[in-house]
């Protein structure tokens, strides 16, 4: 029987392997082009097998689509984890950095990450994949809004509204970020983008009714 140890061991190494053969894919689709690359393409870099990348990865477009999850998934940790008296502009403007500070925890990753935004914003089968995971984004950004708030999501509109608006910012900081931007530059489109919305965002959240 296998220890716990053991288990979290095999863990660790299959997602080792699984963010190796992510890199490898993502650069080569980002510098070569998403038609232009193969699967085979992807393992040659990457030093692996089919058989290996067909283990973690349905298709190379797979890659792509489970980078956007990831993604997701840093940001609703991170909203959850803020104080419960932080107002929601706050709140998300915190969470969707968590994504944008990964781009830039060393100097060559900012780049490469601009060049995979620019990848999945410019080539039309992962931009709908783009705009697809912001569906399930904009859900759980609602239901988790709506904890914070007290409100039901299924019934207030502040919840859902207040994800769709902090997307949105975040879409038009990944369209504006040119090559060279830095860390400040990205910081700077981040608070010009939640400045134009955080009026919305704190808007009163309790119903007319209510009081």
């Amino acid at each position: 029987m296998r220890s716990r140890a053991d288990s979290s061991l095999a863990e660790r190494k299959r997602q080792l392997v699984a963010d190796e053969l992510r890199d490898a894919a993502l650069m080569l689709l980002a510098t070569k082009g998403f038609d232009v690359v193969t699967v085979d393409d992807i393992v040659a870099a990457a030093g692996m097998s089919r058989r290996t990348f067909f283990r973690y990865f349905a298709s190379k477009e797979d890659v792509v689509v489970r980078f956007l999850a990831d993604m997701s998934a840093d940001v609703i940790t991170e909203l959850a984890a803020r104080p419960p008296a932080e107002a929601p502009s706050v709140a998300l403007r915190h969470a969707l950095w968590v994504p944008l500070a990964a781009c830039n925890d060393h100097p060559e990753h900012s780049e490469r990450a601009r060049v995979v935004v620019r990848l999945i914003l410019d080539t039309p089968a992962l931009h709908a994949r783009w705009l697809e995971s912001q569906i399930q984004w904009r859900a759980e950004l609602a239901t988790e809004l709506a904890s914070r708030c007290g409100l039901d999501p299924h019934t207030d509109p502040y919840p859902r509204m207040a994800a769709g608006m902090a997307l949105l910012a975040l879409d038009t900081v990944l369209q504006q970020w040119q090559p060279g931007d830095d860390e400040q530059r990205l910081t700077e489109l981040t608070d010009r983008a939640f400045a134009v919305v955080s009026p919305a965002l704190d808007a009163p959240t309790t119903p007319p009714d209510a009081g």
